[in-house]
This record gives structure tokens, C-alpha cells and sequence, in this order.
């Protein structure tokens, strides 16, 4: 993925207040050896791209000055009410070198689960995102959470996503829920039905 950046010489509130008028969001790339680097980026085609998933757990390509650079959306910082883009952070990766981040989960195959089809349960999905290590040739979009084989009352557990190749899990405790799948309250499954019915012929 793609983003444009333009050099910037002058810096401080007075100068990120005039970029932002002008509409420009103030930025700043740090990391690796280089020294850090003030930037300017597009302020509209910034917004958009901070509504797509992928821009925030992708290696983007940042060009400046015809220059480009393998990059990493760290951080940035909307307005408390406007939909303006204040600021942005970006770190450099090495293709070599393990980085830290975070990937979105996809959910997938809930719909055929045992749990949906026969117990009438309710998919809950506790974690919507994973921390992970990886070089950043091997850095996922996502990282897919397969449902199809959940029952009702049951969970899914961290030791039970499958993760990608050369991705390592970042853990936090123990074998952390992912998703659970719960009957709501006075329904009855499939099976349960299906078993009153057979009661009530006798």
C-alpha cells in the first residue's frame, strides 16, 4: 500500500496549524538508523486510508521526494469532535528485523457451526485483535478465526487460532477466550426440541 509524504522544514504548533489548514496532517517517520523525519501528508486521502483495516497492520510504501521508504502506521490523533486527522506516526521497519504489532481477527464459518445451526447459540467474539511478532515480509493482513466446528457453551481458545507462517503470538496470561458461543436465555436447541417433541408423542 502506497502513501505519498512531503518534507517538511518548518515545525512546531504555529507551522502543524498552518499544514492543517491547508490541508495537510503533520507527521513524523522515527526508526532504524536514520534520524527521525518530519513529514506532511494529504489530510483527505489519510482519513480514507485510516478506514481501511489493512492500512493499520500493513507495511506501507512511503514515498518522499521520490524516495521510498518500508513503514509502519505506529499511532495518530483524531480531533475530539471533528473528523480531522491531527497527527500521525510512523516507524520504519527492517526487513530483517522482528516487529512488534497488532492484527485485526476475522471471523469466519460461524453460520455452519454446530452451535448456530442446531444449539441456536449467539457467537460472542471476546478478542478483535491479536499481538503478534513476525518479520515484516511475513505480517498478515488478518489472521482468520475458523468457527465451524463450535458447539454451544463452548469456547475458543488462543491455543486454537491457527497462525500464519513465521508469526509468533505476543501472550498476555494464560490461554486467553477468543470467542464463546451462548445460548440465550429461554431458548431451546434443536436438540432439545426435537427431544420434547419426542416426549410429548409418548
Amino acid at each position: 500500500m502506497k502513501v505519498v509524504a512531503f518534507a517538511r522544514t518548518q515545525q512546531g504548533s504555529g507551522a502543524s496549524r498552518r499544514l492543517r489548514k491547508s490541508g495537510q496532517t503533520p507527521a513524523i517517520i522515527y526508526g532504524g538508523t536514520a534520524a527521525p523525519v518530519a513529514v506532511a501528508l494529504d489530510h483527505n486521502a489519510l482519513f480514507h486510508s485510516l478506514k481501511k483495516e489493512a492500512f493499520h497492520s500493513s507495511i506501507l510504501d512511503m514515498e518522499i521526494e521520490g524516495k521510498v521508504e518500508k513503514v509502519l502506521l505506529r499511532d495518530f490523533q483524531m480531533h475530539a469532535f471533528k473528523q480531522l486527522v491531527l497527527h500521525a506516526d510512523f516507524q520504519r521497519v527492517d526487513a530483517n528485523q522482528k516487529i512488534h504489532v497488532k492484527v485485526p481477527l476475522h471471523f469466519v464459518n460461524a453460520e455452519v457451526s454446530p452451535a448456530v445451526k442446531l444449539g441456536g447459540a449467539v457467537i460472542s467474539h471476546v478478542l478483535n485483535e491479536l499481538d503478534i511478532t513476525c518479520l515484516p515480509g511475513d505480517l498478515p493482513e488478518f489472521i482468520e478465526v475458523d468457527l465451524s466446528t463450535i458447539e454451544a457453551g463452548a469456547s475458543v481458545h488462543l491455543s486454537q487460532v491457527a497462525l500464519p507462517k513465521g508469526v509468533s503470538l505476543v501472550q498476555h496470561g494464560d490461554d486467553l477466550t477468543v470467542a464463546t458461543a451462548s445460548v440465550p436465555a429461554g431458548q431451546v436447541s434443536a436438540d432439545d426440541a426435537a427431544a420434547e417433541g419426542e416426549g410429548e408423542k409418548k
